[in-house]
Formats: structure tokens, sequence, C-alpha cells
């Protein structure tokens, strides 16, 4: 247990992060498997600037990396440009 009070302070604001950061990342990925799943292109097509927005804050945010991102905006674009 943290014995010094800036390390208490640490604690606390390392687990109101890891809250902010576990909903945001579940709320991405459950938009990505939504747009996956879609099979009408205008609603796809749609959506996608909103993954891509959501995504983009993750990475920023070094909730998941810039390359991953990347590559997942990729495979998204590739899906919605063959439906």
């Amino acid at each position: 247990m943290a014995n010094h009070k800036s390390a208490k302070k640490r604690i606390r604001q390392t687990e109101k992060r890891r809250v902010r950061n576990r909903y945001a990342h579940k709320t991405t990925r459950s938009a990505v498997r939504a747009l996956r799943g879609t099979t009408d292109k205008v609603a796809a097509s749609t959506m996608l600037p909103k993954v891509f927005a959501l995504l983009d804050k993750l990475a920023k945010r070094n909730v998941i990396h810039d390359n991953k991102a990347a590559n997942l905006k990729s495979s998204l674009q590739l899906h919605v440009n063959a439906l």
C-alpha cells in the first residue's frame, strides 16, 4: 500500500484513467464490430467516419498503438469499399 500522499493520488488517478480507457476501448470495439457486420454500403459509409474518429482518439491517448489504429482503419475501409 502507498505511504506517500503523492503515491495515493497517483493510485486514484490511475484507476480513473483505467476505467475511462476501458470504456472507450470497449465502445470502439463494439463500433468496429457493428461496422464489420453491416452489409448496407450507405449505412457503412455513414458509420465509417465515426469509427475512424473513435480509433484516432484511442491512438492519440495511447490506449491502442498508432499502427493498430491504422491497420484497423485500413481493413475497415477495404470492407466498406468491397460492399
